[in-house]
């Protein structure tokens, strides 16, 4: 693999002018009037991700360079522990998204411009089971407020907007229609990704804050939504997508054993669904369609079913599989057709990876068009036609149309939401609207989040609801809503850091002072920005980076051999030796993490440690401006980005 970083030079072979912006062009012989101030950022990784973790915090804490409080310092594991409560202070479900997040932040990760991201989404795995295992509770509820919020659907958005609310302390009351909280976790993605056991603890720790569950209570059918507002202060909609849009072509619609991927992973997570059909064909090119694809590899088929056992019934409700037939089932010839090229695919590089080593074929550049019909109502197979995407647009090719047989169609390619009882909401595409705080504009008190607006990641609907939860609380609170910052993400707070240390800026006791550079009611050398840029790989010094290479999960063998009834988890997280070398991979981008390079090269030992009793992350180190000659060599060497050069006297 390439090692980019070493190759970072300011200047190359060749070069005969200077490539420094003009307002940078302040020096006299060796000196300047910019002197080096310390600029934390957000790194991209946290830019990238949806649900706004501060991953370079709990990766930082990981590794050692963040130390844990003193509550937590003595404890063999207090790190796992810190880094566990960083992790949940954005999302409550670190075990269910390190298995199942395809990961954003580590397309972003500064490091791909070194040799490889840092494996973000391992080291996640490993702080999520390592809290189950040990128990590590979740952020505290707030003193009780007295105000009431009912939440209706018992999914991901759902359940992360009562824990951040009841952070907050208000109580909080979940409307779930189905028998069980989960959501898409539970009934979309298939039980080897999210084991039951892991969402079902990552769940039980957020009831445990005191969040009021009623389940089989279907909000618009059993309870109107009318009457929840007369009962609470506010209402957060969360009840996801799990509609699946249909084939829009010609016979679909009369097809029986034309479905849904939705209704088909639904019937399986349900338990209903234990073997597929001979020949399947799955419609997109999503991680839903690639589940579909493994799922119904991995149930096979029955050679010799009767009608009743079809998967459409079963997936239509109108009957149920016997478990009694597993035994005799046998493997499915199982399709993906997608129209766009297999390498615009939006499923995850991973997910396609896995189901092509399963036996799954991918037919790409192949647009549906016509569903033939096997008598009035069963299709038995797709008419499709090769696409041409050179021009960046499908172009049909005329004279290229063909038929693919099949005993079962499953259409992966959208999803809606169910609004019976409460089609006001419904925008006329079976989603919701919502505003930049997530509240729905149509009327004061409801609130929103998560695939009711649009349907993409789990991730997603974490952040949609922190964000819903801020919303509420201020409608609560009777305050004016906040503009959400550039940068909306759980930012690291130098001032909470210092109050955890003990280091605290005394009280300012508002008298007008001169020459205060060490008084000791502010931070002093410090900008945050945060809230408004991230820090790009070329404001880094890459060349500091020694090529590292990624931990990757070892993985079960699963391949076209033996998938026939595999419902084993195929990715294992790290143990914490592990997690804590490839959480060493991380470049901290934004904020120091104590290499020393600016102390070692200061050719006027302008910049020194702070004491060692002062320290904590973040103020590590620090300037004496009557030494500085505004060099900037500190600026040059700063591998994280973390010194900026600004004017000084």
């Amino acid at each position: 693999m390439e090692q980019k970083g070493r190759n970072y030079r300011r200047y190359k072979d060749g070069d005969s002018e200077d490539n420094w912006e003009l307002s940078e062009k302040i020096f006299q012989q060796d000196t300047s009037y910019k002197c080096p101030t310390y600029i934390h950022r957000t790194p991209p990784c946290q830019g990238s991700c949806p649900a706004g973790e501060d991953i370079r915090g709990w990766l930082n804490i990981v590794r050692g360079i963040e130390k844990p409080p003193a509550d937590l310092a003595d404890k063999e594991f207090g790190w796992a522990q810190y880094a566990y409560q960083r992790s949940t202070d954005a999302n409550p479900f670190p075990a269910i998204m390190g298995r199942v997040c395809p990961a954003p932040c580590e397309d972003g990760c500064n490091r791909n411009e070194v040799e490889d991201h840092v494996g973000i989404n391992a080291v996640e795995h490993f702080i999520g089971d390592f809290a189950l295992e040990n128990n590590f509770p979740l952020h505290p509820a707030g003193p009780d407020t007295g105000k009431k919020v009912a939440l209706i659907g018992g999914g991901i958005a759902s359940l992360t907007c009562a824990y951040q609310l009841r952070r907050m302390g208000h109580a909080c009351t979940i409307y779930e229609g189905r028998e069980m909280l989960g959501g898409m976790m539970r009934y979309g993605i298939p039980g080897y990704r999210t084991p039951r056991t892991v969402l079902d603890g990552e769940i039980e720790r957020i009831l445990a804050l005191g969040v009021t569950v009623k389940t089989g209570m279907k909000v618009g059918v059993d309870i109107e939504l009318e009457q929840l507002e007369r009962d609470y202060d506010a209402v957060f909609v969360g009840i996801g997508a799990q509609g699946g849009s249909p084939l829009p072509v010609p016979g679909a619609s009369e097809a029986s054993n034309c479905i849904s991927g939705i209704s088909f992973l639904d019937a399986f997570n349900d338990g209903r669904l234990h073997h597929s059909s001979q020949k399947v064909l799955v419609i997109g090119g999503g991680d839903t369609a690639m589940d579909v694809a493994a799922v119904a590899r991995r149930l096979g088929h029955i050679k010799n079913s009767h009608d009743k056992d079809r998967p459409e019934n079963v997936v239509l409700g109108h009957t149920a599989h016997d478990v009694a037939t597993i035994a005799s089932r046998q493997g499915a010839d199982v399709t993906v057709v997608y129209r766009r090229p297999i390498d615009q695919m939006p499923a995850t590089k991973m997910e396609i990876k896995h189901i092509q080593q399963e036996g799954v074929k991918i037919a790409h550049s192949l647009a549906p068009i016509e569903v033939v019909m096997d008598g009035p109502d069963r299709a038995r197979a797709l008419r499709v036609i090769e696409a041409d995407w050179s021009t960046g647009k499908m172009v049909p090719i005329e004279g290229s149309e063909r038929d693919i047989e099949c005993d079962l169609i499953v259409a992966a390619i959208g999803q809606k939401c169910d609004f019976t009882g409460m089609e006001e909401l419904d925008n006329g595409w079976g989603l919701m609207n919502a505003d930049a705080n997530y509240r729905w504009p149509a009327r004061d008190g409801i609130f929103l989040g998560g695939d009711v607006i649009k349907p993409h990641l789990l991730t997603t609907a974490v952040g949609h609801a922190s964000i819903a939860a801020k919303a509420i609380d201020h409608y609560l609170n009777n305050e004016d809503q906040i503009k959400p910052p550039k940068v909306d993400v759980h930012h690291f707070s130098l001032l909470e850091k210092l109050r955890e240390t003990g280091h605290e800026p005394q009280d300012y006791d508002h008298v007008q002072q001169t020459g205060t550079d060490h008084a000791a009611f502010a931070v002093h050398n410090y900008e945050d920005r945060s809230d408004n840029q991230i820090v790009p790989a070329d404001e880094l010094f890459l060349g500091h980076f020694d090529f590292s290479e990624r931990y990757k999960r070892s993985e079960n063998d699963i391949s076209s051999d033996n998938v026939l009834s595999h419902f084993d988890e195929r990715l294992f997280g790290p143990d914490p030796a592990a997690a804590q070398q490839e959480a060493d991979r991380c470049m901290s981008c934004g904020i120091c993490f104590e290499c020393d390079n600016c102390v070692i090269y200061c050719p006027q030992d302008a910049i020194f440690r702070v004491k060692k009793d002062q320290q904590t992350m973040g103020r590590y180190v620090d300037t004496d401006y009557g030494k500085c000659i505004g060099c900037h060599i500190c600026k040059d060497v700063c591998p994280s980005g973390y010194i900026q050069m600004g004017l000084g006297a």
